[in-house]
This record gives C-alpha cells, structure tokens and sequence, in this order.
C-alpha cells in the first residue's frame, strides 16, 4: 500500500431507484484509475457512507478490488460504536482492501482519552495499513498533531493521516513531530498546492470524479516543482474545488460528473439533489469553467 497521488474519494453511483449501481461505480473507479489515480477510496463522505449499507459496501469493495487490476481499494471505516467500526474493519481486509481510512465515530464526540482508545481498538483489529481522517469541520473533532504523533508511535500500522482542517500548518507541524514516519495526504481540494508545498504527498480528491485529467496533471505539476503550470491550472480550477469544501459538497461534485459525463446527479436521502438558485449558480459555475476547459 502506497499512500501518495491522487486518490479519489469516490462518488457511489445510484439508479433510477437509488440502489447502488455497482456496474457504473466500477466503470467510473476505471476511468479514474486510467486517468493516472493511484488508489480508490471506498465509502467516504463523498461516497455517502453514511447511506450504505454494510452489505453494500463491503460488495463495492469486492467488485472494485475484483476489477482494479492491482490498483490499491481503501476501505471507509466510520461507525456508531467501536464494535461496529471493529467489525467492519475486520470484514473490509476480508473482502480484499489494500489499507482502511479511519474516521472518528458518527455522532458521538469523544475526548482524547476516548478517541485514543477507539482509534486503537480499531487499528489492533486489523492488519492492513491505515490512513486517520482528520477532518474537525465535518465530524467535530480534531486530531492534534501530538496526538496523531502519540497514536503513530504506538500502533505501527497507522501508516497516514488525511489531514483536513484546511490548515496546511497541519502537514508542517505533523513533519516536524514525525519527520517521513507517517504519509501525509491533503484532503481538502482547494489546499492542494499549499499542503504540497508543505510535505504532502498525496490528495484524496473530490473535484476529481469529474475532472480526472485536470486532477491529475495539477498535482503532477506539483510534485515536480513546475510552479507557473500548477498556479495557471490552479486558477482555473479554484472555482470548481472550491465546492468540495461547503455542506452541500456531494450534491455538487455529483453536479459536475453528470454535466461532464462522468456520473449523475442523484443522491440518497435525506440529501436532496440541488434545485432552485443554488442549482443555477452550481450550474452557471460549471458550464464557464467547461467553456475555458483548458486543453491539456
């Protein structure tokens, strides 16, 4: 399991009766990966977790690993209880993931003391390396550095973080505390470059679903110090990943794969697909970023 490039948190397509429409997510994680992606990551917030069942998203896992050819399946690890969250890790490495992303648990927001034992009950649980989900403005609570340092030197196989606090002194300060023991990865889209800068070595993506070219190519401008080619592609792009980052993010991002024929729109309940104003403006921002595309 490598924890660098581009990762897609990928979407969960539905049909027309909001099943999971495990043959087109397939054909979509393909695209991603024939694009230059490096690894998949299965049943996240942009994949609406929180709306699948177990026996769905453990059937994705295995149809995705089936199908990858050797691309790296990264399981979602988010739950009510530290049971729940144990069980399914145990069953993820079953069905064939390469590595488990690790969220705090849904609801309850646990102090330190509680955070450190349900994130160790869960590590213990399981072999495979993990990635921890840092992401205090979605799930309140917020994973210090010395405390993702502590949590690092205590269970060898927590192997990233996904750091999102939209703060790239983040990834300088996780550095400085663990030099290279832990692969840091930014998970917000319109931090890329700016948490590049400062050590990152991959991007879970979220604008990626329906632009995988232009993904792609920003983080490889990156990553090779080709500054001026990331900065103009980063101005056009801005706009765009910048809806990966507000409450609505996966109506939005599911917006932009239907307008770019990557996807649909639809999503599961209680989200709503966009209407009214705020589909108009979605709607007006996408087709001028489609306008001025650049060719690459």
């Amino acid at each position: 399991m490598k924890w660098q490039g581009v990762m897609p948190a990928l979407t969960t397509t539905f049909d027309r009766h909001l099943d999971v429409d495990s043959e087109a997510t397939v054909q979509h994680a393909l695209r991603m990966l024939a694009c230059g992606c490096s690894g998949l990551i299965v049943g996240g917030s942009l994949g609406e977790g929180a709306t699948l069942t177990k026996a769905e998203k453990l059937d994705l896992i295995a149809r995705l690993q089936a199908a990858g050819g050797g691309a790296p399946i990264v399981g979602t690890v988010s739950a009510l209880s530290t049971a729940e969250a144990r069980s399914f890790a145990k069953d993820a490495e079953a069905a064939g993931c390469a590595g488990l992303m690790i969220l705090p648990p849904y609801v309850y927001k646990g102090d330190w003391r509680e955070m450190r034992s349900y994130l160790g009950e869960i590590l213990s649980s399981t072999s495979l390396p993990c990635m921890l989900y840092n992401n205090p403005v979605a799930y309140g609570v917020d994973f210090l550095p010395e405390q993702i340092a502590e949590l690092a030197h205590a269970h060898p196989n927590l192997a990233a973080v996904k750091e999102s606090s939209a703060d790239v002194r983040r990834i300088a300060a996780l550095r400085a505390l663990l030099d290279d023991r832990l692969a840091l990865l930014v998970g917000v889209d319109d931090a890329i470059l700016e948490a590049m800068a400062m050590g990152a070595v991959g991007w879970v993506a979220g604008l990626v679903n329906a632009f995988p070219v232009e993904s792609v190519r920003l983080f490889e401008y990156a990553r090779m110090g080709m500054r001026q080619e990331a900065f103009d592609l980063y101005r056009w792009f801005l706009p765009l990943l910048r809806m990966d980052t507000v409450p609505k993010f996966v109506q939005l991002i599911k917006l932009a794969e239907d307008l770019t024929g990557e996807g649909n729109r639809r999503v599961r309940a209680p989200r709503l697909e966009l209407a009214g104003e705020e589909l108009a403006q979605a709607s007006a921002t996408l087709e001028e970023a489609l306008r001025r595309r650049p060719k690459l």
